[in-house]
């Protein structure tokens, strides 16, 4: 009977892994709860009984075990909460949608096209009706 190993397509998702089959974000993560939850565990302990300080160790551990090990659409945890905080406080709620009319913007400009060949046809019959004094109307300038 042959054993099959499921190799992914897209090697982009997969990740190195540093020590204990862990990745260096999860291994810092794992770390900096350990650093953080054995001090809380023995603090406790000193004012309650065990499983009290277990399950502060335990409560204090979590988010960084969270952040260590949630990923959603590739993204790590801080990044999604971040675009979620983006989207859900800093943005406004209604956005209208507005686009560039860019039919309105080509009729403009040919409006001012029109505008200047017309003001161009009358300067130029003002400036045929203006008669020069002593070529055709017999007046002389002295």
């Amino acid at each position: 009977m042959a054993n099959y190993i499921s190799v992914p397509r897209d090697f982009s998702k997969v990740k190195s892994k540093v020590c204990f089959n862990l990745t260096k974000r999860q291994l810092i993560c794992f770390s900096l709860g350990a650093m953080i939850g054995v001090p809380t565990f023995f603090l406790i302990k000193r004012l309650g009984n065990v499983t009290v300080a277990t399950l502060g160790m335990m409560i204090s551990m979590m988010p960084l075990f969270f952040l260590a090990m949630y990923e959603k659409n590739e993204q790590p945890l801080e990044v999604f909460l971040e675009h979620f905080i983006d989207a859900t406080f800093e943005r406004p709620k209604k956005r209208p949608y507005i686009t560039q009319n860019y039919y309105a913007l080509l009729a403009k400009i040919a409006e001012l096209e029109r505008k200047i060949k017309t003001d161009d046809k009358t300067f130029s019959k003002d400036r045929q009706k203006e008669k020069r004094p002593g070529k055709r109307s017999g007046k002389h300038s002295l």
